[in-house]
C-alpha cells in the first residue's frame, strides 16, 4: 500500500496508511467481516453452531431464531415473525443491510414456496452455462453419461487448451448442490481435470445436452415429510478402469426429502465388494453423525435412530457383528468407527435389495428407465405446475 497520487504527505512521503477497517476485495475482508458480525451476534444473544460455523441460533423463552450467513448474504428465520422483524431492524441499525423480503433467491439457488413445500432450482445458472458454452440450442438427451462407453484417462487426444473444460466442470460442481442426478457424472469428469482429452470433452457436452433437456428440474422438499433420518449407501466395486478403484456414494434423507448426497472415488483399491461397500457405509456414517448433531442444534429430534441401507449382505453383517474379521484388518479404522455406533444404538445398518438402492445412480451410468426412476425417487423433478406461473422467463 502506498499514499494516493496527489495526496502524498510532504513530511512523511514514505509512510503508508493504517487501515481502520478491512478494504472490500482483499483476502482478509471476508474473515474480518465474519468476525465483526459474529461478535455482534454473540452480544445479541446468539450462539454459534458447533456443527456449522455459518449458523447462529437464538433461543430465549421459547422463541427460536436461526441466522445463516455466507459472507454478506444472510438468511434469517424464526418461530416468531415479530422477533425476526425486530432483529432485522437492530441489524440494520448496526450494519448497512438491505431486506429482500421472503426468501426467493440465494447464492444462485431459486427458492419457490407452495403449500406443499419448497422447490429449489438453479434454472438461471444452468441457462447461463449453456449460453456460455453455446449449447443452449443443442439436442437434449435423457441420460448424463452413456452406459456402453467406458470412461478412461487416455480417451482420445489431449486438448490443446483445457481452460474451457475446467471452467465448465468447475461450474457444474456448484450446480450439483441442487442436482444430485448429475453428481456422479461431474465427479467422474472432474477426475480428468489435469489432463482432459477430446473424449472427456465429448462426454462433458453430452452432460450439457442432458441439462438442456432438464433446465427446469430441481429439488423438491416436502413440507409434510416425517422427521426420520435415513441414508442409502452404495459402491461400484472396481468401476474405475484406469486404477480399479471403486466409487462410493450415499444419499441422505430427512423423511422423504434428500438433504445430502455424495459421489466420490475411493482412495485405495478394495479387495472385495464387501470392502468397497463397507467403506461407503463409513462415509455415509460420518455424514449421518454430522447431520444428527446439526438437527439437535436446530431443535429437531428424529423419532427413530438413523438407518443406513446397504445392498451388500456381507457389509451389513459386518457392521453389526462385534467379532473383528481377520480379512478386514486393513480397514480397521472404518470397522471400529461404524461398529461402535451400531453397538451403542446410535445407528442401524440394514440390508436393502439392489432394485431399491436409491444411491445407485451416484456410482455408475444407468439405463434411461432406471435413471429416470431413481432421479424421481431422490426428489429431482420438473417444476410443479402450480409454481410455473410465478416464473418470468427472462433467461432465453
Amino acid at each position: 500500500m502506498a499514499q494516493p497520487p496527489g495526496f502524498t504527505d510532504t513530511v512523511y512521503p514514505s509512510h503508508v496508511c493504517r487501515l481502520k477497517k478491512a478494504i472490500y476485495g482483499l483476502k482478509q475482508a471476508p474473515r474480518a467481516w465474519y468476525t465483526e458480525l459474529k461478535q455482534y451476534l454473540l452480544l445479541s444473544g446468539f450462539v454459534n453452531s458447533k456443527s456449522d460455523s455459518s449458523l447462529f441460533i437464538y433461543n430465549s423463552n421459547g422463541c427460536v431464531v436461526f441466522l445463516l450467513v455466507n459472507v454478506d448474504d444472510i438468511i434469517l428465520t424464526g418461530s416468531d415473525p415479530l422477533v425476526v422483524d425486530r432483529f432485522i431492524l437492530a441489524l440494520a441499525h448496526r450494519f448497512s443491510i438491505k431486506d429482500l423480503g421472503h426468501l426467493s433467491y440465494f447464492l444462485g439457488v431459486e427458492v419457490l414456496e407452495s403449500s406443499h413445500g419448497l422447490f429449489l432450482s438453479q434454472r438461471k445458472y444452468v441457462t447461463d452455462i449453456l449460453l456460455r458454452t453455446k449449447m443452449l440450442n443443442a439436442k437434449p438427451v435423457q441420460t448424463q453419461l452413456p452406459t456402453d462407453q467406458p470412461i478412461k484417462l487416455l480417451d482420445g487426444t489431449s486438448l490443446t487448451d483445457a481452460t474451457e473444460y475446467r471452467q465448465v466442470i468447475g461450474a457444474l460442481q456448484y450446480l450439483s448442490f441442487t442436482r444430485p442426478d448429475i453428481a456422479f457424472a461431474v465427479n467422474k469428469l472432474a477426475q480428468f481435470m489435469h489432463r482432459p482429452t477430446t473424449g472427456h470433452w465429448s462426454l462433458t457436452k453430452r452432460l450439457l445436452r442432458y441439462l438442456k433437456g432438464t433446465i427446469g428440474h430441481g429439488l423438491v422438499l416436502r413440507r409434510d415429510s416425517p422427521i426420520t433420518l435415513h441414508a442409502f449407501s452404495d459402491a461400484d466395486w472396481a468401476g474405475n478402469h484406469d486404477d480399479r478403484t471403486s466409487t462410493s456414494a450415499y444419499v441422505l434423507f430427512l423423511g422423504s426429502n434428500a438433504v445430502s448426497w455424495c459421489s466420490r472415488k475411493q482412495k485405495s483399491v478394495a479387495r472385495s465388494s464387501t470392502e468397497a461397500e463397507y467403506r461407503s457405509v463409513a462415509l455415509a456414517t460420518t455424514e449421518v453423525i454430522w447431520l444428527s448433531s446439526l438437527l439437535q442444534e436446530l431443535l429437531v429430534q428424529p423419532t427413530t435412530p438413523p438407518t443406513i441401507f446397504c445392498d451388500n449382505i456381507g457389509a451389513t453383517y459386518l457392521c453389526s457383528n462385534p467379532v473383528f474379521h481377520s480379512r478386514m484388518k486393513h480397514i480397521a479404522i472404518d470397522f471400529h468407527f461404524v461398529s461402535e455406533r451400531v453397538q451403542c444404538g446410535q445407528l442401524r445398518v440394514s440390508h436393502v435389495a439392489s432394485a431399491d438402492q436409491l444411491a445407485d445412480s451416484l456410482t455408475k451410468p444407468l439405463s434411461r428407465t432406471r435413471f429416470a426412476s431413481l432421479r424421481s425417487k431422490i426428489g429431482v423433478s420438473e417444476m410443479p405446475t402450480i409454481l410455473r406461473g410465478r416464473i418470468k422467463d427472462t433467461y432465453t
